[in-house]
C-alpha cells in the first residue's frame, strides 16, 4: 500500500473510533479548500478524507490492517475488487430492499426535533376538575443570531467541492461481475452537499440554543395517573431550525386524605356513632364540591354506602362527573360509665337480646356477602 492512513491523520494503529473522528475533524477544519490557502491543500484535504473514509468503516479498517487497500484500484477482497463486499454488490442491483439502505442524493441539513417527556403531579380536586398550569421546558428553541441557517451572519453554506452538492461520491470497483459503481455519503460534507465555511458563533452550528420556555397547560377534567397530554409542536427544535417536536406531559395524581378514586368515583367512610346510625341522622360531609348535607336513616347498618349522584370525578372527553360512595362505619362505645351500662341494659331487655343468637343466620345482602362477592369477583 502506498499511503499510510494513520500517519496521513495522525493517529496510532491502534486509535479509537473516537480518536480517529477527532483527528479528522481537526484536519478538515484546516485543510478544507474554503478555508485553507497554499498549493497542496486540496490535495491533503483528499488525502485526508480517503484516510477517514476507511479507517472510520470497520470493514475497510479490517481490510487495510490486512494489507489490502479498499480505495485502490484492483485492490479489496480477493477475488471482488476493492473494498467490495457482497453487501456492495446487492445494494448496486437490488437497491435498499436487499442491502440495506442506499443514499442517492443529499440529506436535508434541517431535521425533526426529539419529543420530550414531562412528569405533571396534579392533586385530586384538579383532576376532577381540571385545571391550567404553568410548567417550565429546558428544550432547544432557534439560534435567533442565525435564525437557523447554521452560519455566522452574513454567510451562507456553501457547496462541498469533493461531492459537487450532491452529498455522495462514486467510485468503480472491480468485481467477478465486472466494473461496478457504488456510491457512499460524502466524508467532506457528511452527506448534506453543502459546508458551512463559517459557522455561526451563537449556537456552533447548530442553527439552535437551549432555552427554558414556560408553558400554559389546560389540564382536562377527568384526568389520571398514566394520562398522557400531548402539545404538538412544543418540544425541541431540530437541528438548522428544523420543525419542533412534540411535548408529552405524564400525568401523576397525589393520594388524598379522605377519599380514594375509582375511575370516575369517589369513596369516602363515615365514621357514625352507634345512636347515629340506630336512630338516623343529618350529617354535613366537606366534599370536593363543598359541605353537604348527607341524610342517614333510620336502622343504617355497618357497611351500607350512601350515593351522591354527580359528586365524583368528571368524565374525560365524554362530560358528566361519576358518583360519590360514602361507606358508613359504626362506632360501637369501648369504654361505659354505670348510668351508661344501665340503660343499654335496659334497652336490651326491651328489646330480648341479653342473649346474642346461638345459631348462625342466612348470609344476606349485608357486610359479609358483599365481602364474599368482591373476593369472588361478582
Amino acid at each position: 500500500m502506498s499511503s499510510d492512513y494513520y500517519s496521513i491523520l495522525g493517529v496510532p494503529r491502534d486509535a479509537t473510533q473516537d480518536q480517529i473522528k477527532k483527528a479528522y475533524r481537526k484536519l478538515a477544519r484546516e485543510l478544507h479548500p474554503d478555508v485553507a490557502e497554499g498549493d497542496g491543500a486540496a490535495e491533503r484535504f483528499k488525502d485526508v478524507s480517503r484516510a477517514y473514509e476507511v479507517l472510520s468503516n470497520p470493514e475497510k479498517r479490517q481490510m487495510y490492517d490486512a494489507g489490502v487497500d479498499p480505495t485502490a484500484p484492483g485492490g479489496g477482497n480477493a477475488g471482488f475488487g476493492a473494498g467490495f463486499g457482497f453487501q456492495d454488490i446487492f445494494e448496486t442491483f437490488f437497491g435498499a430492499a436487499a442491502g440495506g439502505s442506499a443514499q442517492r442524493g443529499p440529506v436535508p441539513r434541517a431535521r425533526r426535533g426529539q419529543d420530550a417527556l414531562v412528569r405533571l403531579d396534579l392533586d385530586l380536586a384538579e383532576a376532577v376538575f381540571g385545571v391550567q398550569r404553568e410548567i417550565q421546558v429546558d428544550t432547544a428553541v432557534v439560534c435567533t443570531t442565525c435564525q437557523g441557517t447554521c452560519c455566522r451572519p452574513g454567510t451562507s453554506p456553501r457547496t462541498c467541492d469533493v461531492c459537487g452538492g450532491r452529498g455522495v461520491v462514486q467510485r468503480v470497483a472491480r468485481s467477478f461481475l465486472g466494473q461496478v459503481m457504488t456510491t457512499s455519503p460524502c466524508a467532506a460534507c457528511h452527506g448534506f452537499g453543502t459546508v458551512i465555511p463559517e459557522p455561526c458563533p451563537e449556537c456552533s452550528g447548530e442553527g439552535r440554543v437551549r432555552s427554558r420556555r414556560t408553558l400554559t397547560v389546560d389540564v382536562p377534567a377527568g384526568v389520571e395517573t398514566g394520562t398522557r397530554i400531548r402539545l404538538t409542536g412544543q418540544g425541541e427544535v431540530g437541528p438548522a431550525g428544523g420543525p419542533p417536536g412534540d411535548v408529552f406531559l405524564e400525568v401523576r395524581e397525589r393520594q388524598h386524605e379522605v377519599f380514594v378514586r375509582d375511575g370516575d368515583d369517589l369513596h369516602c367512610t363515615l365514621p357514625l356513632p352507634m345512636t347515629a346510625a340506630a336512630l338516623g341522622t343529618t350529617v354535613e360531609l366537606e366534599t370536593l364540591d363543598g359541605a353537604r348535607s348527607i341524610d342517614v336513616r333510620p336502622g343504617t347498618q355497618p357497611g351500607d354506602v350512601l350515593t351522591q349522584k354527580g359528586l365524583g370525578v368528571g368524565r374525560l372527553h365524554v362530560g358528566g362527573r361519576g358518583d360519590l360512595h360514602i361507606h358508613v362505619e359504626v362506632q360501637v362505645p369501648t369504654a361505659l360509665d354505670e348510668d351508661q351500662e344501665r340503660l343499654l341494659r335496659e334497652l336490651a331487655a326491651a328489646r330480648g337480646e341479653e342473649r346474642p343468637a346461638s345459631r348462625l343466620a342466612p348470609v344476606h345482602a349485608g357486610v359479609f356477602s358483599r365481602l364474599r362477592d368482591k373476593l369472588s369477583g361478582r
